[in-house]
């Protein structure tokens, strides 16, 4: 038999978010490791789920799931845990036998100190299997990809979907080609171009626009040039190192020339339609106060990319609520979300019916504004736990740490949801949870972004991003970067246009 290792280090780093990662954001999340996994992950559609299917479809083959450890976004990782992990990992690898190694990184993973634990994970992985075991591994479309990887590995997949509905498909991917691989029948290698250019990812989505033109030229690439994989890489501007930024990896056969240039001239063609990466958003009180005073038919979404927790946001900053409330709207409104554990727990010892005075939002950091005075009534209490049943991630458990539905007492029109973890509303899941049918709500607010789309696009009449303080702003010039240049950031409306930065 075939001996597969399989191991997952997930996780997402801005380097503006106050809130380190710690091991407990880990554990709550996903933290797997042996059958406990394989059973866990059985029937999801996540890149852990096809490592499953793999290994079941393929009865030459027996696996087993190393530590499995992935957090929602959010700030950098202590050093010394990273170091834990990596060490449990290399203790786990060493003088296994192994006859392939199966990696899911995010790719854009920070350290308190450390900037590139990625890097740092494959190189130590490396060093416990030996020069011929070959590693696959499956990166998230942002990814920081350092140099260094292309030398470690034998085979790079990037989701080519964003929202993320690829997960599944692109761990598939890696993993057929590192059967592939180990049978004999290729012998690949990785080739790495790094553009040398930070762009949010607002107008990533892959549906359409610039994003979606360079996934195309992508495909074609690989069917012209007879590629394994072509992976564009928007990056994360969030993760302030000198590692941040768009990038393109390829996967081809050794002797295949196509493998250095294809690279470049993907890096070039992103670097050509960077202005098409820049959104125009509006403010959010003008936003707000416009649909609150003539609400459209259906569902609105307001959505509040600056604090989305899949970027790396707190679930804190309370610009759009305060909007929200100085709206006074009077059609149906929720708004999703605050993590706000103290609240929590207080609520729960109150219990449902009773009435709080609250402070939401500004209580990490002032810097995103001060927070919001409110009295606001129990309605909902909940364990916090439910199970994606959307197109992201579908099947997957999904841990709040505990939740509250709340109303305003001045203004039941809204209500809001306050949570212990900071988590997306990405799901129906999430909404379910707590008792709410979005066909009676006429204005959501959520702190979200693209992902929000997938499981909300179809039932929402529409969705408008507004522009508000928050740590993964879209406007980066005005981010107090130490690491990105100024020459790394594209160009900002109102700024120079000589000037690339801000």
């Amino acid at each position: 038999m075939l001996r597969l290792a399989i191991l997952r280090f997930s996780h997402e780093g801005n380097s503006f978010n106050p809130v380190v990662t710690g091991r407990e954001a880990f554990e709550q999340f996903e933290w797997l490791k042996g059958e406990v996994a394989r059973v866990a992950y059985r029937g999801t559609r996540t890149e852990m789920g096809a490592a499953v299917d793999f290994l079941d479809a393929r009865h030459g083959w027996e696996g087993e799931f190393l530590r499995c450890a992935a957090a929602p976004p959010g700030g950098p990782v202590p050093d010394l845990f990273i170091s834990e992990v990596i060490g449990e990992a290399v203790a786990d690898l060493s003088g296994g036998g192994w006859d392939g190694v199966y990696v899911s990184l995010h790719g854009a993973m920070l350290g308190v100190m450390r900037n590139i634990p990625d890097l740092d994970m494959l190189r130590a992985i490396r060093s416990a299997v030996g020069p011929n075991c070959p590693i696959a591994v499956s990166f998230d479309l942002h990814a920081n990809m350092a140099w260094e990887i292309g030398s470690l590995i034998e085979i790079a997949a990037g989701f080519k979907t964003y929202p993320h509905v690829d997960t599944y498909e692109t761990a598939e991917k890696a993993l057929d080609l590192l059967a592939r691989t180990v049978a004999g029948e290729i012998k690949p290698y990785v080739a790495i171009e790094r553009g040398g250019l930070v762009l949010p990812s607002h107008n990533m989505r892959t549906d359409s626009g610039p994003m979606a033109e360079i996934e195309a030229l992508a495909r074609e690439m690989e069917t012209r040039h007879g590629l394994f994989d072509v992976s564009p890489f928007g990056g994360f501007a969030y993760g302030d190192t000198s590692n941040a930024g768009i990038s393109v990896t390829v996967t081809a056969e050794r002797l295949n020339p196509a493998a250095q240039s294809v690279p470049r001239t993907m890096c070039m063609e992103m670097i050509r339609r960077r202005k098409g990466f820049i959104p125009a958003m509006p403010s959010a009180e003008a936003t707000v106060r416009n649909l609150a005073q003539n609400p459209p038919a259906g569902l609105t979404a307001i959505v509040e990319p600056a604090d989305n927790p899949m970027s790396g946001g707190i679930g804190d900053t309370p610009a759009l609520f305060r909007a929200l409330v100085d709206a006074r709207p009077e059609v149906p409104c929720l708004f999703a979300f605050f993590r706000d554990p103290p609240l929590v727990d207080l609520a729960r010892v109150a219990g449902e019916g009773a009435e709080l005075d609250a402070s939401l939002g500004g209580r990490m950091t002032g810097i995103y504004g001060p927070p919001v005075e409110t009295r606001l009534r129990v309605l909902r209490l909940t364990d916090g736990k439910f199970v994606n049943s959307g197109p992201m991630w579908r099947g997957a458990a999904v841990d709040l740490g505990g939740s509250v539905l709340f109303e305003l007492v001045a203004n039941p029109m809204i209500k809001v949801i306050v949570t212990r973890a900071c988590i997306s509303p990405n799901d129906h899941g999430y909404f379910q949870l707590h008792g709410v049918n979005l066909s009676d709500v006429r204005l959501l607010a959520a702190k979200a972004k693209n992902h929000f789309r997938a499981a909300f696009g179809p039932v929402c009449a529409r969705i408008v991003d507004v522009d508000t303080p928050g740590p993964a702003t879209a406007n980066m010039t005005s981010l107090p970067f130490k690491h990105v240049t100024r020459d790394m950031l594209p160009p900002w409306p109102g700024m120079d246009g000589r000037d690339r930065g801000g």
